[in-house]
């Protein structure tokens, strides 16, 4: 389960900087924060 949740954090953090590059800075900025969360490394949501 935590390598799954840590998968999908890496992917919202991507798609956060991605979003930044192509000009949506807010819903890029949540899209990390979101990647963030859920990974091993912040506050995950499911636990």
């Amino acid at each position: 389960m935590g390598t799954i949740l840590w998968l999908i954090a890496v992917i919202f953090v991507i798609a956060g900087i991605v979003t930044i590059v192509r000009g949506g800075l807010l819903y890029g900025i949540v899209l990390i924060v979101v990647g963030l969360l859920i990974g091993p490394g912040g506050v995950s949501v499911f636990t």
